[in-house]
């Protein structure tokens, strides 16, 4: 299945905290989106891998993913390097998605700012042909996106652009609290974390409240680009006083 959007999250939930608003936003204008969890978030104090797996699958079905898959590196010691670049780099020639969506380039957890950087790699060695990669048998095509976007997550970062998510930021809440395990729940007898305060929950609302009013919207998610973005006209520009 070839896909237009394809986010990668180094933990099953950083899409859905980061960017899944967006996935929604494009599912709706009826483009195929799926999401590559590349981790099985193993090393979480709350929950379980095989718990986070079925919260995955929920949140899938929430957000009407086209895929969702898990690569099964493992949590916390991922390495930018070949063995852990080329099923990546497989995936990407598998969806052959125009935009991959990614984490940020740094941030609070050393997984995010890595896995941003085994993307950015990944995305250039699909391209090259003398690097060859099998699925079910067959060699692949040779496959790049036109754009690798980060999307921002616990730490600040100055996005270049933001993406206005007011019509379906409840569904992208309840895509998050699809994972009972790892945000506030008062039911679940579970160490306290970073995570799994109300406070932070909230965190991620104010932080789309406040990209949102930046561009005149409600609620918008924001992105980094190290490519020049260009456009076929001025007719996608929200034209919003602020």
């Amino acid at each position: 299945m070839k896909l237009d959007i394809l986010a990668f999250g180094a933990h099953p939930d950083d899409v859905e905290l980061s960017c899944a608003g967006t996935l929604i936003v494009e599912k709706l204008q009826g483009k195929k989106v799926g999401v590559i969890d590349l981790t099985r978030g193993e090393l979480g104090t709350r929950g379980s891998a095989e718990l986070r797996a079925k919260e995955a699958a929920a949140a899938a079905a929430i957000l009407q993913l086209d895929v969702r898959e898990n690569l099964a590196l493992p949590d916390g010691f991922f390495r930018n390097d070949e063995a852990h670049q080329l099923p990546v780099i497989q995936a990407i020639r598998k969806y052959q998605p125009e935009i991959i969506i990614c984490n940020a380039p740094e941030d609070r957890h050393p997984d995010h700012g890595r896995a941003a950087q085994l993307l950015e790699d990944a995305v250039f060695l699909a391209g090259l042909r003398k690097i060859e990669t099998m699925e079910d048998g067959r060699l692949q095509e040779i496959w790049r996106p036109s754009y690798v976007f980060n999307y921002v997550q616990d730490r600040y970062l100055h996005p270049n652009f933001v993406i206005d998510i007011s019509d379906v930021m409840e569904q992208k809440i309840a895509s998050i609290q699809a994972y009972g395990t790892q945000f506030v729940n008062p039911d679940l007898d579970e160490p306290q974390t970073y995570i799994s305060t109300p406070d932070f929950l909230d965190s991620v609302i104010y932080r789309a409240k406040m990209y949102g009013k930046m561009i005149g919207v409600k609620y918008a998610e924001g992105y980094i680009s190290k490519k020049m973005i260009g456009f076929n006209n001025f007719n996608a520009f929200i034209k919003v006083n602020t």
